[in-house]
């Protein structure tokens, strides 16, 4: 079955949410539509379709033009089988003392690591790019530092890997959330894959916005491995819902981008205590 994306950027957060509200409407309808920041400081959001027809590029031109948006370009994918190039491509990854691979490669796992297992068709945020292997690398840090959270959030979990890597090494109650249903929905199934459906608790919510949330804080340790403007105006919540003396491991951020945040989390109360670079990525240590 042939695949046709149509994309386009534009300046403003709001236009760009109803452009892809706008673009759920349209016929053909298509399959999915995102709406995302772009990660290359730009300050642009990128709104897009995925299409099993060819889309109307009359329409699709009215509603750039009603929003402001930039001509959208639009483009035939070929034909992949995307679970098979994925087995293909994504080797194990090593991050301390964690092991993340998918169920193709469980002859690989080393018998001293602590093992997460990520299907190969939930492969987002599984340790290959430098923001998750970042937080990773920060956790296994900490560990090595002796720190035994009680309480950890993962705060935008996507597939859960770092609220599953917290509930592996430590006896802790581990609430992760997502704003995205179908993301909580992934991180619920990579739990029950990992046998940690007792320890680690999925949740919809935008932020700290769910009464589990609320109930369990404050966390010793916060993971918020999201966006640049996101990790900014969640540093006041994620500052009352953090116990003195806890950590949150941040990331998500190109290198010119973490002083900014970094910044905005002084100001809420943190002090700097870890970073580091991973290609075109920090990921930061604070300490509340």
């Amino acid at each position: 079955m042939p695949t046709f994306t149509a994309l386009t950027t534009l300046p403003d957060a709001e236009n760009a949410r109803h452009l892809g509200e706008a673009m759920e409407r349209m016929e053909p309808e298509p399959t999915g539509v995102g709406v995302f920041e772009m990660e290359d400081g730009s300050g642009l959001w990128e709104v897009g379709g995925y299409f099993t027809e060819s889309p109307d590029e009359a329409a699709l031109a009215l509603l750039s033009a009603a929003f402001g948006a930039r001509p959208f370009a639009v483009s035939e994918l070929p034909e992949t089988d995307w679970v098979a190039k994925v087995r293909r491509e994504l080797s194990p990854i090593v991050a301390g003392r964690f092991f993340l691979y998918g169920s193709h490669d469980a002859d690989k796992v080393p018998d001293d690591a602590v093992a997460l297992l990520v299907d190969a068709a939930m492969a987002f945020g599984t340790g290959h790019h430098g923001t998750t292997l970042g937080c990773l690398r920060a956790l296994d840090r900490l560990i090595e530092q002796g720190v035994a959270p009680a309480k950890v959030a993962d705060i935008g979990c996507g597939t859960a890997v770092l609220a599953m890597a917290a509930a592996k090494v430590w006896p802790a109650q581990v609430l992760a959330s997502d704003i995205d249903a179908v993301a909580v929905e992934v991180a619920e199934a990579n739990v029950a894959l990992n046998g940690l459906e007792g320890q680690v608790q999925c949740i919809e919510a935008a932020g700290f916005d769910a009464p589990s949330l609320a109930q369990a804080a404050p966390f010793d340790l916060v993971f918020a491995n999201i966006l640049k403007g996101p990790l900014i105006e969640l540093a006041p919540a994620i500052a009352a819902h953090t116990a003195r003396g806890g950590h949150v491991i941040l990331s998500g951020l190109l290198n010119p981008q973490a002083e900014e945040v970094a910044g905005a989390y002084i100001a809420a109360g943190f002090a700097p205590a870890q970073s580091e670079q991973i290609g075109d990525w920090t990921t930061l240590v604070m300490r509340r």
